[in-house]
């Protein structure tokens, strides 16, 4: 296939950016979107320009590091990560527009790389237990109701893309933060801290400067891995439970 790429290119965060023009061809139905990049960038390279600047580690939709809006839509699409999106989803001849996460709480450090370091500061606030387990045996001793153990599944297949928050029109983070509170807080071992972690979470979030939640519902459905949007439900039931308890 043959594509016109538009990409954001942008120096540093301090620089101002603008959208850039390339063709690609050669490019095979078999790729994945970001082999498609790693050809563009070897073109490029070969030109002596420089390489564009995309965030990237397992390319198997574990890690969560891809974070791109393609064509409007966060990770592409498709409802999956941007490593596991394929070029068979475009046409020959497509012109496709290739941009960062784009929200207040997630600066542009360089091209379409984002400083997500806002949901690492989060997930520091709360989303952790301090209750000692064991080796795996120790940790079965205790059983976990099914649907207590469903429902903290379901949330733990959060990766922390932050698609949720690009595809907000509000640059929410509830459902990220939602999903972290919901994975821990109806476990045991997450008992101690039930209620500082949805607390203190909760306030991490609003001091990154991530936009009110409204429940639009564009969150979950840019999620890949499926986190339901009633997952925010759920998290301002346990807020609302941990404020009634007083203070800490």
């Amino acid at each position: 296939m043959k594509l016109n790429l538009r990409v954001w290119r942008q120096r540093n965060p301090d620089a101002p950016g603008a959208m850039a023009s390339y063709e690609v061809d050669g490019i095979s139905q078999d790729m994945s979107f970001l082999e498609m990049l790693d050809t563009l960038n070897e073109d490029l390279i070969l030109r002596g320009e420089d390489p564009v600047a995309f965030d990237h580690d397992c390319r198997e939709g574990i890690c969560g590091a891809c974070s791109l809006v393609i064509n409007g839509d966060a990770h592409g699409p498709e409802r999956t990560t941007t490593c596991q999106l394929h070029m068979r989803s475009f046409a020959d001849g497509d012109t496709i527009d290739v941009e960062p996460w784009r929200a207040a709480a997630f600066p542009v450090v360089k091209d379409l790389v984002v400083d997500r370091g806002a949901f690492d500061r989060i997930i520091q606030s709360g989303g952790y237990i301090t209750a000692p387990t064991g080796a795996a045996p120790e940790a079965h001793a205790t059983a976990v109701p099914k649907a207590d153990a469903d429902h903290a599944f379901e949330h733990a297949e959060c990766i922390g893309c932050g698609a949720c928050v690009a595809a907000c029109p509000n640059g929410s983070a509830m459902l990220f933060t939602a999903a972290k509170v919901n994975h821990l807080n109806v476990l045991p071992q997450g008992s101690p801290e039930r209620e500082t972690r949805v607390l203190d979470m909760v306030a991490a979030m609003d001091e990154e400067g991530f936009g009110g939640c409204t429940l639009t519902g564009e969150c979950a459905t840019a999620c890949p891995k499926g986190i339901p949007l009633p997952s925010i439900a759920a998290m301002n039931k346990e807020w609302l439970r941990a404020l009634r308890k007083g203070p800490r």
